[in-house]
């Protein structure tokens, strides 16, 4: 890698702890951890981690309310590693602003490619110009360049995650991306079945992008996918 990636790992169980550290020093990854909330908040804000695990069981604080603060104070990529493999548990950690959800046990694999996706997204590689940069959409500016999405020259904070969804709605404006194409562009291959990820994520830019009394920004085909409105 051309530089160090930082792992926050947030998990009380040293068996895991040894696991995921050992694999991830051997593939030169930096790992810090922390076995309780408060020690894991100082830690991204001091420490700047590239992505956190991070697990929901913990002895001091609820999981869930760690996540939503860490997403407050940071754009960082949030992976969740949980023994509750329930459907409510992934949608509710994905509406607190994680950006991934997998469950315990897992193969070092997979946690390595989910980590590389939530990266991927975070760090994205420079390409050739696009052939466009920017997209209008009523009074909102999609720099596409820049990462970056202001409404009448204020800067609307998007997580990485977030802008990748809309970027690739942008690239594609008016036309139907099913669920299984944004799963696809914008978490990667394997993601295909995950549509509560496209659906959280839309909630949330939605909340952030539309303006009550508006059109609509991003339009909803029902079981079919979205589109980011035409002009």
């Amino acid at each position: 890698m051309a530089e160090t990636t930082r792992v926050l790992l947030v998990e009380d169980d040293p068996n895991i702890v040894d696991l995921i550290r050992s694999n991830l020093a051997v593939r030169g990854f930096d790992t810090i951890v922390s076995t309780d909330g408060m020690r894991a908040l100082a830690l991204l804000e001091n420490s700047r981690p590239d992505v956190v695990l991070l697990d929901l069981m913990l002895p001091d604080v609820d999981g869930m309310e760690l996540c939503r603060i860490m997403r407050e104070r940071s754009s960082v990529g949030i992976i969740v590693v949980s023994a509750r493999r329930g459907e409510r548990d992934k949608v509710s950690a994905l509406n607190m602003g994680a950006d991934d959800y997998m469950t315990k046990p897992f193969s070092i694999e997979e946690l390595l490619a989910r980590i590389t996706a939530t990266l991927r997204r975070s760090r994205p590689v420079a390409t050739t110009e696009p052939a466009m940069t920017t997209v209008t959409a009523g009074d909102l500016e999609i720099d596409l360049a820049a990462h970056r999405v202001t409404r009448r020259g204020t800067e609307i904070h998007l997580t990485p995650t977030e802008f990748a969804l809309l970027r690739e709605l942008a690239t594609d404006r008016g036309k139907l991306l099913s669920h299984a194409d944004l799963l696809r562009r914008v978490w990667g291959a394997g993601y295909q079945t995950e549509t509560e990820y496209v659906r959280v994520y839309v909630r949330r830019l939605r909340a952030k992008l539309e303006v009550d009394g508006s059109p609509p920004l991003i339009i909803n085909q029902p079981r079919a996918g979205y589109r980011l409105a035409a002009d």
